[in-house]
């Protein structure tokens, strides 16, 4: 349930990235991806950390995949937006306002991009988001307490179609590279090793590895759950695993287990 009448303004530092002195603790910076928010549009997927190139120049970058359905990236050091992305999920009635019919948005509450981490091929300069796509009415509802009315929204998936789609996002310009569509929304995170692969779960159990650059799928492994968790890489004796949790999701009806798969890559 979100109401925005006892906060009124932009709500600082809510639905932004903020970037504080480790030493002191001092706010150094911060960027608002959406002031005074009432669809739910949190910061959800972790930042990650790269370098970019703007007018020759090389920058410490910053970048987030947020709730919106837009990847953004920032100049670390000042909090300057460098780019906004090409949108990666269907964009409708973004900030349209509640009524008591009910209005249709999205992406909505789910995002955009939820939790799932994104990564970076720093050498093709790419950025892999996971994506939902779920449609979310937002009901404006009225209570009366005492001589007031308190306004209030609330918010549930509707029974349109919901899916996921894994997005290459070129960090040069914002433009979509290439998607791939999936069935069930996507909460896992991707994976790019420097061998231009990408990993990437699904909630069926699927662990996928694509062409990074292409986003031609060239193989697929089958867990016994949702794989809702980013893969992992790491080298034992000069060997290169893949490894990655399945648990499954409640929730989102994702089959749960209790699983950690790993695989060797030759």
């Amino acid at each position: 349930q979100m109401s925005g009448e006892q906060r009124p303004g932009d709500n600082l530092y809510t639905v932004s990235l903020v970037a504080l002195d480790a030493n002191t603790g001092k706010i150094k910076w911060h960027y608002q991806q959406v002031p005074h928010d009432v669809w739910g549009y949190d910061v959800a997927s972790p930042p990650v950390l790269f370098n970019t190139i703007v007018d020759g120049k090389i920058i410490p970058a910053v970048g987030q995949a947020g709730k919106t359905g837009w990847f953004y990236v920032i100049d670390r050091s000042s909090g300057k937006l460098i780019l906004k992305s090409e949108a990666f999920v269907p964009q409708q009635n973004m900030f349209a306002e509640a009524t008591k019919e009910g209005t249709v948005i999205y992406p909505g509450i789910l995002g955009g991009s939820n939790w799932s981490p994104v990564s970076i091929d720093i050498d093709q300069h790419l950025a892999f988001v996971s994506g939902i796509h779920a449609p979310i009415k937002y009901t404006l509802h009225e209570k009366i307490t005492g001589a007031n009315v308190t306004r209030y929204t609330s918010s549930e998936p509707t029974n349109d179609s919901q899916w996921g789609v894994l997005s290459a996002i070129d960090l040069s310009n914002g433009k979509l590279v290439w998607q791939h569509q999936t069935d069930q929304p996507l909460l896992g995170g991707t994976l790019a090793t420097n061998g231009m692969l990408l990993f990437s779960g699904e909630g069926n159990g699927n662990l996928n590895a694509f062409h990074s650059l292409t986003g031609e799928l060239l193989w697929t492994a089958k867990i016994n759950a949702g794989v809702n968790a980013p893969p992992i890489t790491y080298m034992i004796d000069g060997k290169q695993y893949i490894a990655v949790a399945a648990g499954g999701n409640k929730i989102m009806g994702y089959k749960q287990g209790d699983y950690i798969a790993v695989y060797s890559l030759n």
